[in-house]
């Protein structure tokens, strides 16, 4: 190890590449005669903060630094909040690339760490993806402080926990852990960490998304088992039932886990609304995802088999069935839903209007009038796509739309057996699928719990929720204040 002054900030100038790289900045001061060098990273660090910090200790006489030199410094010299020493030359480099300055002095050992960094951030926005009629317009941003001060501005609690990991050989992705100390269980915080730690790789090129695959393992299933939200008000409530959050620099999204099925059919939406009206909606909602997993695949069985429908359904089926055969019509409906999703991500904004009516009104109409579909196709692609975005998750919303794929071409090649085989394909890929920690992906049907099922039936006014989801195994299950014993 490298120990004097000299060797030491020239290591790290070749580690850093200070003269290749002219972002990375060394400056050079005298402290009465005592020689000091700092490193930082120009675009990080804030200008008027180091000015301010370096004529601070270009003033400084010999006898008020020495001897306890980084003692005096830190205490008497450096009036700056965020202020620590470090002696490793790794920890010194890693703090460097995240924004800190460094500074070096002359026969001492240690560097002082100031961490004046600044990044270039956003402002707290709505998530375009869980907007809602009324409730906070705040969002997470991509800097990592920004978004544990947005949850502790809902919980200020003085058990919320954020620890701070980084994963990453190449990239050090600083990873924040939140958690209640005083509700979650220890087991499931320790599991977390001890995946977290055991990932090895140059960089979270995905980030919040890489870390979910290094997390859950590699699995094919399409079926989500971890939670993303751009709310802080969801993060919170999450928090607060004992589910802990990943929060990944450079990302607007963070993870909670662990999560069941139903996770993903709820919205803050609901909690905005009265609970009659919240109730509503939620069961309007159940109904479009199913609409959507099964319509088509059901009115294509109906249609194939008009001898079991009764008279009042009659009506069921085309006259004509079109140019195409009914499966094909579907699956390339499919396909063009897929493609006008995909169109409108790449679209820009002022555009996107214009895509959305050519695609759905003008190619829809040209298609049934060459012969191409028929409307009840149309008619019923429409509504399962509706349903798909009906779907408060967008991952739960693929993944129903990969399922009702295979339904669809089910039915269509082996008729009402085929519909029962995709039937059982889902649902036995929901009862093997476990989310993190083992818990069970259809709790609380399996295994039953009736409060909790309840629950998530009805939209409940908020005092009658009490008690905390038994699957997450809480230290305090009940959600209510304690009484105070004076009175």
């Amino acid at each position: 190890m490298k120990t004097s002054f000299g060797e030491r900030v020239k290591d790290l100038e070749e580690k850093l590449g200070v003269n290749k790289s002219f972002d990375i900045i060394k400056r050079e001061i005298n402290i009465d005669g005592k020689k000091l060098v700092a490193f930082f990273i120009d675009g990080f660090v804030k200008d008027d903060m180091m000015f301010w910090i370096l004529s601070f200790l270009q003033k400084s006489k010999r006898e008020e630094i020495v001897p306890n030199t980084i003692t005096k410094l830190i205490t008497t010299k450096i009036p700056y909040v965020e202020c620590d020493s470090e002696k490793d030359l790794q920890k010194i480099e890693y703090f460097i690339l995240s924004g800190a300055a460094a500074l070096f002095i002359d026969g001492v050992e240690e560097a002082i760490i100031v961490d004046t960094r600044t990044y270039p951030a956003r402002g707290p926005e709505e998530p375009d993806l869980e907007k809602v009629t009324r409730g906070s317009r705040d969002g997470f941003v991509e800097t990592i402080v920004f978004n544990t001060a947005l949850i502790r501005r809902r919980v200020r609690d003085p058990n919320l926990r954020f620890e701070l990991l980084n994963v990453g050989k190449r990239s050090q992705t600083d990873i924040a852990i939140g958690y209640m100390e005083d509700i979650t269980n220890e087991d499931l915080i320790k599991s977390l960490k001890d995946k977290l730690k055991k990932i090895e790789t140059d960089s979270l090129v995905m980030a919040e998304k890489s870390l979910e695959e290094y997390i859950l393992g590699r699995n094919w299933n399409p079926l989500p088992q971890a939670k993303f939200t751009e709310r802080p008000d969801v993060a919170a409530a999450h928090l607060l039932e004992g589910h802990v959050i990943i929060i990944v620099d450079t990302t607007p999204s963070v993870m909670i886990l662990p999560v069941t099925m139903f996770h993903f059919t709820q919205h803050a939406e609901d909690y905005y609304q009265n609970p009659a009206i919240g109730t509503y909606i939620r069961w309007i909602r159940f109904l479009a995802m199913i609409l959507s997993y099964m319509l088509p695949a059901l009115w294509l069985l109906l249609v194939n088999n008009k001898t079991i429908l009764p008279e009042a359904l009659s009506f069921i089926g085309p006259k004509k069935t079109g140019t195409i055969p009914l499966l094909i019509q579907f699956i390339i409906l499919e396909i063009g839903l897929d493609l006008l999703r995909i169109a409108s991500i790449h679209t820009p904004n002022a555009l996107t209007t214009s895509l959305g009516i050519i695609g759905a009104l003008l190619l829809s109409e040209f298609a049934v009038k060459v012969g191409w579909f028929i409307p009840e196709t149309v008619l019923y692609g429409a509504i399962a796509g509706i349903g798909m975005f009906a779907t408060p998750s967008i991952e739960f919303a693929m993944a129903i739309r990969i399922f009702r794929l295979i339904l669809v071409v089910f039915t269509g090649l082996l008729d009402i057996y085929g519909f029962i085989a995709g039937l059982l394909i889902f649902i036995v890929t929901i009862l093997r699928t476990k989310s993190f920690g083992g818990i069970n992906y259809l709790w609380p049907l399996i295994p039953f719990n009736k409060k909790a099922l309840t629950t998530i039936l009805m939209r409940k006014p908020i005092p009658e929720v009490r008690l905390r989801p038994e699957i997450l195994k809480v230290k305090d299950k009940d959600s209510s204040p304690p009484k105070d014993k004076n009175n």
